[in-house]
């Protein structure tokens, strides 16, 4: 993690959605946020063999495999539901006293996926590229990062 400019820069760690963390929605228990992401997909689009898979697995790598594949997949869908999917994964990770502690411990800084390889859910930057600290030169959406700040929002709202 890299802490800059009003930036904090993450690939992996406690940000991550593949952090090993159990948490409970709507009476399942999931290990980590990409385990939900990957079985919300799954159940949108009725694959139950792939539900299956990802339930059974603790492997984020694995969960993600398995949703990369989930059949009658349609991209137009999933993109107009997939960011309220993960804010739902990180507002219940986050309701753990340390992790929101920790969270919460960043005020107001942008936070920022720097995976060099995802431009969906990230920059399309590495925390060390000095581009990595100037917006405009970001090459993705860094949607995980918007996501987890609006988290960080909603929890700065329960009193």
């Amino acid at each position: 993690m890299r802490r800059q400019n009003g930036f904090v820069l993450f690939w992996g760690g406690i940000f991550s959605q593949w952090y090993a963390h159990n948490m409970i929605i709507d009476g399942v228990t999931y290990n980590c946020c990409e385990q939900y992401m990957t079985a919300e997909k799954a159940r949108l689009f009725g694959d139950v063999e792939a539900l299956e898979a990802i339930m059974k697995t603790s492997d984020p790598r694995k969960q993600k495999a398995y949703g990369r594949g989930v059949k009658n997949f349609n991209p137009h869908m999933w993109e107009r539901i997939c960011r309220d999917v993960v804010f739902r994964a990180n507002l219940a990770k986050f309701q753990d006293p340390e992790l929101k502690k920790y969270l919460m411990s960043f005020g107001d800084e942008e936070i920022v996926e720097a995976s060099p390889y995802d431009k969906i859910w990230g920059i399309g930057l590495g925390e060390d590229d000095p581009d990595a600290l100037d917006k405009s030169k970001w090459q993705g959406t860094n949607w995980l990062g918007e996501e987890i700040m609006r988290v960080r929002e909603s929890l700065k709202q329960v009193v």
